[in-house]
């Protein structure tokens, strides 16, 4: 049986992601190994977001010139020696210089990542594929930190690493032999791509991303204590809500892949609504095993589909710069994870753990504020959003150029 190439896209999608948060399951380990506080471990997250933050968008830029597949293979056999050598690293500033690395390539891999599943694609099917790719993403976000825990817990601290060697070595061999050589990026000039940033409207859905991700992970980033603490779940219980959780995040993902495909504009308003109802349930402080299961499981869905509704809603607006555009998104999302982490934090030490629901609402406040301004002022302006054939929503003008009836 033929393996579809779009699996050893999401494998190194998982891979790199797994290489970015696992290592928040093995921060005790750290402190341990270099003799290190946990505020200084925890250098090894903060650092990894913000190289993707200030470089993502540039290193994007530089390499759109050359072949897609190739940087693809090369990203991932970067991520695949920067785990190694992370493995066996003889102090912790060797160690956090080597997170440099792999994140100067993270967002270069996660551009053309998507680029490449959509042109596997027709385009009426062009969401779908960016859904599947994310299954990567999501699983690599909240299974990297149980998977790098037991490793560590059950093998050793160089396992951890390893496997992520191993993980993003099987994904270049994949890509290299399946990814068909014809998928290539367009020829963009540097000029073409930086104009996008002209656009006020590319500007208003960057705003929304941020917000949506600056309320995810409010709440996310303090999941495991605040199960502990407000939920009354044991700590064995919250790695399998964590599980679950995962589970939840990826049907979450394929349905609003679906869902996004239909429409758009609705997709992306009804997304930040369900994930305040998700708060909202978590704010209620449930006790019972099975409601939890079912809390766990919207929250899960609704954080994880925060990933392909802002990654679509960004890139909508600049269609002549895809992979730029994803630079931008993967730069300005990892600035929402910073910015929520941090007041997130700060809720919770002036108002207690429940803070982290209305961080996590404001944001959610700032999000549908952006969202609104786009829909509504630009759309009154003249750029009524269409839907034509290949499912894709065009304003006014470019639906005019298409000629369609």
């Amino acid at each position: 049986m033929k393996i579809n190439p779009i699996f050893f896209i999401a494998l190194g999608l998982f891979g790199v992601y797994t290489i970015e948060f696992g290592v928040v399951g093995i921060l005790p380990a750290i402190t341990e190994r270099y003799n290190v506080s946990t505020s200084q471990a925890g250098m090894l997250v903060g650092v990894f977001a913000l190289v993707i933050a200030l470089c993502g968008p540039f290193m994007v830029l530089i390499l759109s010139k050359y072949n897609r597949k190739i940087v693809m293979v090369v990203s991932l056999l970067i991520f695949a020696v920067s785990s190694l050598l992370s493995a066996y690293a003889p102090n912790f500033y060797v160690l956090l210089a080597l997170r440099i690395i792999p994140a100067l390539f993270h967002p270069v891999y996660f551009s053309l990542a998507f680029a490449a599943a959509v042109s596997l694609y027709p385009k009426e099917k062009s969401t779908q594929a960016s859904a599947k790719a994310f299954v990567g993403t999501s699983m690599g976000m909240v299974l990297g930190i149980p998977i790098t825990t037991y490793l560590v817990d059950q093998f050793s601290f160089e396992a951890a690493f390893i496997f992520c060697a191993v993980v993003n070595i099987a994904a270049s061999v994949g890509i290299a032999i399946m990814l068909p050589n014809s998928s290539k990026a367009e020829k963009v000039s540097y000029g073409e791509q930086l104009g996008i940033l002209r656009k006020v409207p590319l500007w208003i859905n960057i705003g929304a991303a941020t917000f949506i991700f600056a309320a995810m992970f409010s709440v996310y980033s303090y999941a495991a204590e605040y199960l502990e603490q407000v939920m009354g779940l044991s700590g064995k219980i919250v790695s399998i809500m964590l599980v679950i959780f995962g589970v939840g995040g990826v049907a979450g993902n394929l349905l609003a892949g679906r869902l996004i495909g239909k429409n758009r504009v609705r997709t992306t308003v009804f997304h930040p609504i369900v994930l305040a109802i998700s708060f909202l349930l978590l704010y209620m402080g449930e006790k019972s095993i099975v409601p939890i299961i079912v809390i766990v499981v919207l929250w899960g869905a609704a954080h994880t589909s925060g990933l392909i509704v802002t990654q679509i809603w960004l890139t909508s607006e600049a269609p002549e710069a895809p992979e730029f555009a994803t630079g931008l998104y993967i730069s300005f999302i990892n600035l929402g994870v910073s910015i929520g982490s941090l007041a997130g934090g700060w809720f919770i030490t002036t108002t207690g753990m429940k803070g982290t629901i209305w961080s996590g609402l404001l944001f959610i406040m700032l999000a549908l504020v952006c969202i609104a301004i786009k829909i509504v002022y630009f759309n009154r302006k003249g750029l009524e959003v269409k839907r034509v054939s290949n499912g894709a929503y065009l304003n006014s003008k470019e639906y005019e150029n298409t000629g369609v009836e």
